[in-house]
């Protein structure tokens, strides 16, 4: 869309310049084509990389209106007539008022400097839209003005063109007051973009009263010409010098590299932006290092002196040199943490860095949730490890000195039946307690004979009446390692919480597959316990152990009526 109503824009100016001068046409008309050719320029620059922003829309309608009138300025100055002539020159009207009116108005976002305008904005836009209907109904009756035998529906038309154009030059002037009073009040990163549109706003208004004065006087002069160039070149000009000396819209001119080419650079969007980090985020498999990236990009594109991530636990990745209070945070989704920026190089942050900086919370809140999921898993797997030393060294360690120690015994001693029976039951205790010990690393039925196998021998030495219930297919079905250890684990801390902490009588297990999820639960009539209040160590570690395989595990449990544990993940069939 911004590349059509550009290209109709400078189509018709060039059509218009072409149409009223013969070939070839003078200086003048080439560069009041050229300078009405800035105005698509800046207009499709800004509205095809920063869309959001609604002032580039607001230019290339501008633009569009200038094409327009000027096509039908031309035709009507080669004699054709119709109400498409009409239209067409009506469009002057349409450029006038927005280039005097809303421009300024609505400078420099697009949007209204406050809601006391909004009045101002309606009786301009009403104002504007009566001049050009009076034009349009003059040049389509097709009668000379300095006829003063002129019925009323002419003198209506002259009225509503007339009436119009007062009204929209009152507003220009008052709108113009109030450019100069935001100019004044506005900061000193932001003077100079406000003081160029000001000077800018002088020229096209004394480049339209030259018109005005050139028109009295019944001939074309020098002063119609450059009164012309003014209106149409004075503000793009202001626009462009704004954006490469004092980066309006976060546009920059510069000049990179040895070989000094020209750069320019206009800040991406937020789709791009989001593109871009996602690529950075699948390429950085630490997740403290993602967080700095997620800070780094929100430094990069609102181009802000530092930029943190901060997590809900304190720890903080901070980018850049963090000097004085945040002027912009926004919370990442599910409380997780917040983005946090310092101000800008130059001029203040916008509303629409804030939506910006609201889009960069959802990859934020992304790589906080790995962080702290790895966090987690690093944790469980480093309580593992001392749990197995701690068991070894207490346990089979301890077995197997006392068994070496006997066996010197019996070696020196020369011993007899008895000892070496003592001994071989010794032996024999110790391999027990060896591979109940590598049932909790990995137990060898489940290596073997499945998930359901698994499951059922480990049930069958409990010390209360427990019932494992599964389909006959589910027992031939086999799944990846660590699908399968994932919840045999999961099962396996289950009981043993019943048999531990709530005094269960009976529990009961049962195992499906479903829906391309394999399921576990585990129902025990034991004491229960409030969910809320009671830490459950061991099942958030396996909580983590089944979020890293994409599962889930959930606990339903009140003091005095049991507790039911659902876990499942997901499986390819």
């Amino acid at each position: 869309m911004a590349g059509l109503l550009a290209a109709i824009g400078v189509v018709g100016i060039v059509a218009g310049t072409l149409i009223v001068n013969d070939w070839p046409p003078p200086l003048s008309e080439w560069v009041f084509a050229a300078l009405g050719l800035t105005l698509s320029a800046l207009g499709w620059l800004l509205t095809s990389r920063r869309p959001e922003i609604r002032f580039g829309w607001l230019l290339l309608v501008c633009a569009l209106c200038l094409g327009l009138g000027v096509t039908g300025i031309g035709l009507s100055y080669r004699g054709s007539s119709g109400l498409l002539v009409s239209l067409l020159y009506a469009a002057t009207a349409g450029f006038y008022g927005l280039i005097w009116i809303f421009v300024p108005l609505l400078f420099p976002d697009g949007r209204l400097p406050s809601p006391r305008w909004r009045i101002v904005a309606w009786i301009s836009g009403v104002a504007i839209a009566l001049h050009a209907i009076g034009i349009g109904l003059t040049l389509h009756n097709g009668y000379d003005l300095a006829n003063t035998q002129l019925s009323a529906g002419k003198l209506t038309a002259v009225a509503m063109a007339g009436g119009g154009q007062f009204v929209t030059w009152i507003m220009a002037v008052v709108v113009f007051c109030g450019l100069v009073a935001r100019w004044r009040r506005s900061p000193r990163t932001e003077r100079g973009q406000y003081a160029w549109m000001v000077g800018g706003m002088v020229a096209t208004m004394a480049g339209g009263v030259l018109i005005i004065v050139d028109a009295a006087g019944g001939e074309a002069s020098a002063f119609g010409a450059v009164g012309a160039l003014a209106l149409i070149g004075s503000l793009p000009a202001a626009i462009g010098v704004a954006i490469v000396r004092h980066r309006l819209l976060d546009i920059r001119f510069g000049i990179r590299g040895s070989r000094l080419h020209l750069v320019f650079d206009v800040r991406p969007t937020v789709d791009e932006v989001l593109s871009d980090l996602g690529t950075a985020l699948d390429d950085t498999p630490e997740p403290v290092e993602q967080l700095g990236r997620v800070a780094a990009a929100v430094r990069t594109v609102l181009d802000t002196r530092w930029a943190a991530v901060t997590l809900e636990d304190g720890r903080r990745v901070v980018v850049g040199k963090e000097e004085g209070a945040a002027a912009l945070a926004v919370p990442v989704r599910g409380g997780l943490g917040r983005i946090e920026c310092g101000p800008r190089e130059t001029g203040r942050l916008t509303r629409v860095d804030r939506r910006l900086l609201e889009a960069l919370a959802v990859p934020a809140g992304l790589a906080i949730q790995s962080a702290g999921l790895v966090t987690r898993l690093v944790n469980a797997q480093e309580a593992e490890r001392r749990r197995i030393e701690r068991n070894i060294h207490d346990g089979v360690q301890q077995q197997l000195v006392a068994l070496i120690a006997g066996l010197e015994l019996a070696r020196a001693t020369g011993a007899g039946p008895e000892l070496l029976a003592q001994l071989r039951e010794q032996a024999r205790q110790t391999l027990a307690d060896l591979r109940e010990l590598a049932a909790g690393i990995h137990p060898s039925a489940l290596g073997q004979g499945g998930l359901v196998e698994a499951v059922e021998e480990r049930c069958s030495r409990l010390p209360v009446r427990t019932t494992v219930a599964s389909a006959p297919a589910l027992r031939a079905s086999r799944f990846s390692d660590e699908i399968e250890g994932a919840m045999y684990f999961t099962v396996s801390e289950a009981v043993a919480n019943a048999l531990k902490h709530a005094g269960a009588a009976a529990i009961e297990v049962s195992l499906s597959h479903a829906d391309g999820r394999l399921r576990a639960t585990v129902t025990d009539d034991g004491t229960g316990f409030d969910p809320r209040t009671t830490e459950r160590r061991g099942l958030a570690r396996l909580s983590d152990r089944l979020d890293a395989l994409g599962g889930g595990l959930d606990v339903r449990s009140e003091p005095g009526k049991g507790t039911r544990m659902n876990a499942w993940v997901p499986v390819d069939g």
